[in-house]
């Protein structure tokens, strides 16, 4: 082979650019109940600053950070009533980003307005509404609620909050089609993994269990465990999973929600947490446990991810096998949230399914697990 043979056959990486806007969708911010402890509340969201308070009636608000009389941070102010009060000047804000009062002036100006976000509170979380055309969120894509959450058949929410630097939101949303990570860093063994992007939602159907090589001191690490889940994306940000682990004669059902916002171009936080149903004859303190277990085991594969994410490079044109999934499909079906309305094309949002044969890869992995426990003697 010559050298002009072997340049022709190097692949170039690449790397693109971070897209300049913020994706449009509903994006969670936390747990609502954390947002009612009477003291306003900083975020840095989307290149911007917003304050998150609950008025005298406990429903929660979020407006621009900052006073638009002289720039006071509102954040710094003290919730008054059913407004959020200056601390520069006292001017108060009400929900709807309306002042309701400048207290020393004879007349509170007609034009005095700062943004009020769309908010919807679901499952015990709150989510903020953003668009970079101003459009109003289309019912079709509320998140959808748990059954039994509101009667108490659930465990409360635990939840991990983690700001990750140096990467793109892009980076967590790939994992929806990347079934043979979850070998090398999560250590699962995918036996089923399919795909289905229809519309505004991305769907991750994967039946897997433990290696025996690897423990990790969490759930996957019961004996002959078997993990059973099905997450959707609803939207760019907002992931619901609904995982059942089979172990020891019992089926656990637990709900996993992972998602995240975009801090700027190259920042985002992510969060997640899980609840677990209840079952007859578990304590109350028993299935706080439980979800406290598999919350662990999520902590433990974020941590996994990131470290992957902090140095790994932005690749546009990844090279791949048919088992690394539809990478290329999952990302057209993610751009139709980072376009203005009138640019979503029919090809972003149409039904597209694929299932991986994940036969010749268990294979591979049944091998290496054998020399590995061969090697370790046990």
């Amino acid at each position: 082979m010559t050298a002009a043979q072997e340049r022709i056959e190097i692949r170039t990486i690449d790397t693109g650019t971070n897209p300049a806007r913020f994706a449009r969708g509903w994006h969670c911010l936390g747990l609502a109940k954390d947002f009612r402890d009477g003291k306003p509340h900083q975020v840095e969201v989307f290149g911007t600053e917003v304050v998150v308070f609950a008025d005298s009636t406990g429903e929660i608000h979020v407006l621009d950070a900052y006073c638009r009389h002289m720039g006071g941070n509102l954040a710094r102010g003290e919730i008054k009533g059913d407004t959020i009060a200056c601390p520069f000047h006292d001017w108060r804000w009400n929900g709807k980003g309306r002042c309701e009062s400048v207290p020393y002036a004879r007349r509170t100006p007609k034009v005095a307005r700062t943004r009020a976000w769309t908010t919807m509170e679901r499952n015990g979380i709150l989510l903020v509404w953003h668009c970079p055309q101003g459009s109003e969120p289309p019912a079709e894509q509320a998140i959808p609620e748990i059954e039994g959450y509101e009667d108490g058949l659930w465990s409360d929410w635990t939840w991990t909050t983690i700001r990750v630097e140096g990467s793109h939101c892009r980076e967590i949303v790939d994992n929806v089609v990347d079934m043979a990570h979850f070998f090398y860093v999560h250590y699962q063994m995918p036996e089923y993994f399919k795909n289905v992007f229809d519309g505004h939602i991305a769907g991750q159907h994967m039946r897997s269990y433990g290696r025996d090589d690897i423990k990790t001191g969490v759930q996957m690490d019961l004996p002959e465990a078997q993990t059973i889940s099905d997450a959707f994306y609803y939207g760019p940000s907002f992931m619901l999973d609904t995982i059942y682990t089979v172990a020891e004669g019992t089926t656990v059902e637990s709900k996993l929600i992972n998602c995240h916002y975009p801090v700027g171009s190259n920042s985002f936080v992510l969060q997640f947490g899980t609840i677990v149903k209840k079952i007859d004859g578990m304590t109350e303190e028993q299935t706080a446990e439980m979800a406290t277990l598999f919350t662990d085991g999520l902590e433990e594969q974020f941590k996994q991810d990131i470290e992957i994410w902090k140095y790994k490079t932005r690749i546009e044109n990844p090279l791949l096998t048919e088992e690394d999934g539809p990478v290329y499909q999952l990302r057209r079906w993610y751009s139709q949230f980072y376009v203005d309305l009138e640019d979503v094309t029919a090809e972003m949002t149409q039904r597209f399914e694929f299932e991986v044969d994940t036969g010749r890869a268990l294979e591979s992995w049944h091998r290496e697990v054998a020399e590995n426990l061969s090697a370790s003697g046990e």
